[in-house]
């Protein structure tokens, strides 16, 4: 889109102090998810995939038995903009959810994510 706000420096910095776990490597916004195994790995793929489509905004992934590493820039602009940062807010508040202890859900009890 014409309106892409790419995000300096600053303001990339600034994002990252509300993603645990991020970087910044080579340009691109970056996290790689540890699994328990491949079973894990293949629902947390889905689940970015899922956000990333109803978001009509796609990262890259690369894909191992344990880890997803999800990359992303927006391609148009060879840079980090503010759809990136929506966007990976939105999958880390997603895949790293589990229930309150107030909540009536048990919650995984094992390894998630890390």
């Amino acid at each position: 889109m014409a309106d892409d706000m790419i995000l300096d420096e600053d303001q990339v910095q600034d994002a990252l102090k509300e993603l645990p776990g991020w970087e910044i490597r080579d340009g691109w916004l970056r996290r790689k998810f540890k699994t328990p195994g491949w079973t894990h790995t293949l629902l947390l793929t889905n689940a970015i995939g899922y956000i990333a489509e109803a978001a009509n905004h796609h990262p890259d992934l690369e894909l191992g038995y344990a880890q997803v590493i999800f990359k992303i820039q927006t391609h148009r602009v060879k840079a980090i903009t503010d759809s990136d940062v929506a966007l990976a807010k939105k999958v880390h508040e997603a895949v790293t959810w589990l229930p309150s202890t107030e909540s009536p859900l048990e919650g995984q009890t094992g390894k998630w994510i890390e």
